[in-house]
């Protein structure tokens, strides 16, 4: 229906509307995720501003709201701004020099993709407008379409997509029955623009987070050091507005990009100096500079200053182990040389570490990552996973695991320090199918992005607990590890009701747990006696480890007689 509607075939009630939506950077690349904090106008988070028709103003009035909202509401200098139109939209250039009165000079024809937009292959397409501001001729750069125009001198803050195209195949084959508008604008951009800066960290939001990152590591926030404290504010906000939302660090998935967006501040808080975490510390900041706007800051705050501690103590000693590992890798390594892919990818795998952590820790060694390789050994281990899973025999059941593996990665396992723990419902299961909720007398699997249950492997049985809320509380009767990377509570719905997307708090057996890990370490005993007794060839062939008892099974050419046991 969205798509119908920006094509203007369904305009249902809502004909123009205006809006502010929060934009979390996910790069398709994770090396990409590195420019944020470097220049003066790309962040990880930022809030894209932006007006809709569908089907009810077009062109003219489009760049007349555009127009009089920058030079008439917010006083902008009319002498600061050029647009640029795609190469064949006269009736766009035209338009300019009617209603803004600009120089043929400042619309400037572009005839890259650059200045036409598409929803994809198939659908609604259209030329762009996109207006730029001149920060003057102080600081280097082009207008756009000079090879110059990579600097900082020119910079984009508004784009208009007129969408009155239909293509299929990436070929225009009609023209839209009733055109639309959807434009684009980043606060960030014009919060500079009006503050007098040309740069985004020179804003007043950004000036504040940097301050309280000096203050707190005491040290300089120019030079050297600017980078690193415009990543610490840049990945602050993103972190804090990603669990504000309900996303944790995890393995894979959007969890994943917050732990790399979260992890790549910390380095650079070590880089500082910071001889204790520190995100957690600069949270208030946050909090007082955008939580009064943004009051869902404020009732997440003491989640986003917990996830933040937890994350950043796990990373330190990550971090000095894969430097570790990195400096003995690069040892031998000069200027211009490649680091293997398969070694980023055994910190990555190992340690935990970000690709574009490893990138950033080269950079000033200027050693470059095998990306290519890195990418390969990453499709190996996921090939290697999937063949080495033999399933339940129930082709539907295994397709659901799958599903949910591919959607969300594997599930982070917190078990090992401690025994409950907080984290977000990403899919419930309920006869061999996946649904959105459960209810009270429900049996249903619970899987979450994190977990400090357990789940049965090597003959060791999974945890039980409870998986609870404000609204709801069930019993968790086992653990599951399907794939061998998600974990899955087997549990009953006591009360109240589960939906996706549901903070829970998981609470683990604690009773169960100390039985079960006394019964693990009898079988080593156990296994370490026989070959005390019987002789080195005792291997173990298998084993059941529960709360109440325990099997060990071994390789022996016969059965043992009551002598033997008794000693």
């Amino acid at each position: 229906r969205g798509r119908d509607r920006g094509a203007g075939l369904d305009r249902g009630r809502l004909r123009r509307r205006a809006r502010m939506a929060f934009a979390a950077a996910a790069p398709a690349q994770p090396a990409q995720c590195a420019g944020r904090g470097d220049t003066a106008r790309h962040h990880t988070f930022f809030e894209m501003l932006g007006n809709f028709s569908f089907g009810d103003y077009f062109k003219e009035q489009a760049i007349t709201h555009a127009w009089t909202l920058l030079t008439k509401e917010w006083g902008l200098d009319p002498n600061k701004l050029t647009a640029t139109v795609y190469h064949t939209d006269d009736q766009a250039f035209d338009l300019w020099k009617k209603i803004a009165g600009l120089p043929e000079s400042r619309i400037i024809r572009i005839p890259t993709k650059d200045n036409f937009w598409a929803m994809g292959p198939d659908g609604p397409c259209g030329p762009c407008s996109e207006i730029f501001y001149d920060h003057g001729d102080h600081i280097w750069g082009g207008p756009p379409g000079s090879p110059e125009e990579d600097g900082d001198r020119f910079v984009e803050i508004w784009n208009l997509v007129f969408m009155q195209h239909l293509q299929e195949d990436d070929v225009i084959v009609s023209d839209l029955p009733r055109p639309s508008i959807d434009t684009g604008m980043g606060l960030e951009r014009v919060a500079a623009v009006m503050q007098g800066v040309h740069d985004n960290y020179d804003t007043d939001t950004f000036k504040a987070l940097i301050a309280e990152s000096g203050a707190l590591t005491g040290s300089a926030t120019t030079g050297d050091n600017q980078a690193s404290h415009r990543v610490i504010a840049d990945h602050l906000r993103a972190s804090g507005f990603l669990i504000a939302d309900g996303v944790l660090p995890a393995a894979e998935g959007r969890g994943y990009v917050l732990r790399r967006i979260m992890r790549r501040a910390m380095r650079h808080a070590q880089l500082l100096g910071a001889s204790n975490p520190l995100m957690h510390r600069l949270v208030p900041s946050l909090v007082a500079e955008m939580g009064a706007a943004y009051p869902e800051l404020v009732r997440a705050q003491p989640l986003i200053e917990a996830t933040l501690l937890q994350e950043e103590t796990r990373f330190r000693q990550t971090l000095a182990n894969g430097l570790r590992l990195l400096d003995e890798a690069t040892a031998m390594m000069s200027e211009g040389g490649t680091l293997p892919g398969e070694t980023a990818f055994k910190l990555y795998d190992t340690y935990g570490f970000p690709y574009d952590l490893t990138e950033d820790a080269l950079r000033p060694k200027s050693i470059a990552v095998d990306r290519a390789g890195f990418d390969a050994a990453m499709a190996q281990q996921k090939a290697a996973a999937r063949a080495a899973w033999k399933g339940s025999g129930d082709k539907a059941s295994d397709e659901v695991w799958y599903d949910i593996a591919d959607e969300f990665g594997g599930t982070e396992f917190t078990g090992y320090t401690g025994t409950d723990g907080e984290a977000q419902v990403v899919a419930l299961v309920k006869n061999g199918a996946r649904v959105d909720k459960a209810g009270a007398g429900d049996e249903v699997t619970i899987l979450t992005n994190q977990t400090p249950f357990y789940g049965e492997s090597g003959g060791q049985m999974g945890d039980a607990g409870t998986i609870s809320n404000d609204k709801f509380a069930a019993t968790v009767d086992d653990t599951s590890k399907p794939l061998g990377r998600i974990h899955a509570h087997h549990a009953r719905v006591d009360s109240g009701e589960l939906a996706v997307g549901d903070t829970v708090k998981l609470a683990v057996d604690a009773v169960r747990r100390d039985q079960i890990r006394a019964n693990h370490s009898a079988t080593h005993l156990l296994h370490a006696a026989l070959r005390n007794r019987l002789g080195g060839h005792v291997s173990q062939k298998g084993s059941l480890v529960a709360a109440d008892r325990l099997r060990f099974d071994f390789s022996h050419p016969s059965a043992l007689g009551q002598q033997e046991i008794a000693q």
